[in-house]
């Protein structure tokens, strides 16, 4: 009988931001206008891509997933903050906190290991150039690409199982507005020093060592790129490597902060706004505003509509005039 799941919770309350109620309202439409700007910038980079044979190259496909990921790993959290700011509806059943957890990481980790990759790409694009084309070819990039989500939804597994298996039979209030490992290992009756070491451990593999190889293969990058002679080729090396290396820093900076520590703090839920809901949604304009080749090709996709706007004004002048 000690073996027997003693849980009795049937639902956790993410009670966040309840301390800040009186500002729900705001927060609200924020949070809406940043999740509606996530998911139209992320599908314009996507429809931007597939519609130019010019982006075509392996750079281009591996930022196609990660503006789906980014799309993807948004949706996990922010319907449910939004519900909780429109509605006070805090409650998520237990199935479904486990549910949000699993996926969420699975998602975040995916994106670890595909932002490895894009460094990869990076790296063998400026320090082996004649060899690139032939290493980085459509078949391998595929391959590359599975990988990362394979891995990405096989790496949160383990602790989630140990944390499904956790006693609950007290408090269910959860102060984030969506389930993550710590502050369930936190609520739990039972101890959750396997769910914690598992989850510390799955945390230095999928984050911190991807993190760890992306800084070792910026510093070679960054070597190879001073040797260059011209300034022109040091811009432009420089110009294809900083969106993917701003995006990291923010992407694991905060990611490492919340999730290197297994106990949590009162302050992750702050820090964890930054990578669900703000990075996503800066993500597109940080790619658009700082990649040549992405923006010559969004002016090629909205002339026709700025030469019909031009027509279409020019004959309602003429209309006017006449």
């Amino acid at each position: 009988m000690h073996n027997v799941n003693k849980t009795i919770v049937n639902e956790f309350l993410l009670v966040g931001f309840s301390s800040f109620q009186k500002f729900y309202n705001i927060i609200f439409y924020v949070v809406l206008l940043s999740y509606i700007l996530c998911m139209l910038g992320n599908i314009a980079i996507i429809a931007l891509i597939r519609t130019h044979p010019a982006l075509h190259i392996p750079m281009y496909f591996f930022i196609t997933i990660f503006a789906f990921l980014e799309i993807m790993f948004a949706s996990v959290t922010v319907p449910k903050l939004l519900s909780i700011l429109a509605n006070c509806d805090y409650s998520i059943s237990v199935i479904g906190c486990f549910t949000q957890m699993y996926v969420l990481h699975a998602l975040g980790e995916t994106e670890c290991f595909l932002l490895t990759l894009m460094s990869l790409d990076r790296y063998l694009a400026i320090n082996n150039p004649l060899r690139y084309s032939t290493i980085m070819s459509n078949a391998f990039c595929y391959v590359l690409g599975s990988l990362s989500w394979i891995a990405g939804f096989i790496f949160p597994l383990v602790p989630t199982a140990f944390t499904i298996l956790l006693e609950y039979c007290g408090p269910n209030e959860i102060n984030k507005f969506f389930c993550d490992f710590a502050p369930l290992q936190n609520l739990a009756c039972s101890d959750p020093m396997l769910s914690n070491y598992a989850t510390t451990s799955v945390t230095i593999t999928s984050v911190i060592c991807p993190f760890i190889i992306i800084v070792v293969l910026y510093i070679h990058i960054i070597r190879t790129v001073l040797k260059i002679d011209s300034t022109a080729g040091k811009k432009k090396a420089f110009s294809t490597c900083s969106s993917h290396l701003i995006v990291s820093s923010l992407f694991f900076g905060t990611g490492i902060i919340v999730y290197i520590k297994p106990k949590g703090s009162q302050y992750d839920k702050f820090l964890a706004l930054m990578y669900t809901i703000v990075t996503p949604m800066l993500n597109p304009f940080i790619y658009t505003l700082r990649n040549t080749e992405v923006k010559k090709a969004f002016r090629k996709s909205i002339r026709p509509f700025h030469k019909l706007l031009l027509l279409s004004t020019f004959k309602s002048l003429s209309s006017k005039s006449t």
